[in-house]
């Protein structure tokens, strides 16, 4: 991932709301999850809703499919991968055994 990208990202994710979106869609999986369950989910109204998820999805951290009247939003754990690996690709000056626990909850 390139820098600037890592930047747009992360800028996206500084913001409270799109922060608790964000961690609600990555809880709820890769199936995605209703724009309006979001916002039922979270208690936003739907063009506060409408609006985070616009950033998120241009700073490529969600996708948007439509399936019938509602759009299904997902995290896109291809660019969430990439992102936690351009964090950690220098980690410990590449000794693995120094930061095998980073990612671990023990």
């Amino acid at each position: 991932m390139k820098q600037d990208l890592a930047i747009d990202a992360f800028g996206a994710l500084a913001h409270g709301t799109r922060l608790a979106i964000f961690r609600l869609l990555v809880r709820r999986g890769p199936g995605g999850t209703p724009a309006m369950e979001v916002g039922r989910l979270l208690d936003l109204k739907p063009s506060t809703v409408s609006g985070h998820l616009s950033i998120l999805k241009r700073a490529g951290l969600v996708t948007a499919q439509r399936q019938q009247r509602e759009v299904l939003y997902a995290p896109d754990l291809e660019t969430v991968n990439d992102l936690v690996t351009f964090l950690l690709e220098d980690c410990c000056g590449g000794d693995e055994t120094a930061c095998r626990n980073i990612l671990s909850r023990g």
